[in-house]
């Protein structure tokens, strides 16, 4: 059970860190100038699975427990949109401005998602907790 609430709470772990990243994504979106200068960049995070030592493996035949890790979080460098907006401040000569390469409607689902995704996690994580206390008083009583 603890190994179960080990990868649970590396889910929510990952899960926080993705909402915080497409939030972040999201009131970023039309962002034309940062300390960096041009416009800001749109960020991803890297996900891998890491397996979990311990009994389940064992006990479940070839079945391994994995939980979710952020490895990274990276910059994506492709090219911004250039949208022709002359009265613009950032506009260039051309009277094009450089706005970051986000899809909101692409990045909304993805938050949706996530967020969906953190509360699978709070929800298994409350059943395993049932489940533990469950065990422990009916060990307790017997």
């Amino acid at each position: 059970m603890f190994e179960t609430m080990e990868v649970l709470a590396s889910g929510l772990s990952v899960a926080r860190l993705r909402v915080n990243t497409l939030a972040s994504n999201l009131a970023n979106a039309q962002t034309t100038k940062t300390d960096e200068g041009g416009p800001y960049k749109r960020r991803d995070i890297v996900q891998v699975a890491k397996e979990v030592p311990g009994q389940f493996a064992t006990t479940l035949d070839r079945m391994s427990l994995q939980r979710p890790t952020a490895t990274a979080v990276v910059t994506d460098e492709s090219e911004p949109k250039k949208v022709f907006q002359p009265g613009h401040p950032d506009a260039d000569e051309e009277g094009y401005v450089q706005f970051p390469n986000i899809n909101v409607v692409q990045t909304m689902t993805d938050l949706m998602m996530a967020q969906r995704l953190y509360q699978a996690n709070l929800t298994a994580m409350s059943a395993t907790k049932d489940m533990m206390q469950e065990s422990y008083r009916i060990g307790v009583s017997a």
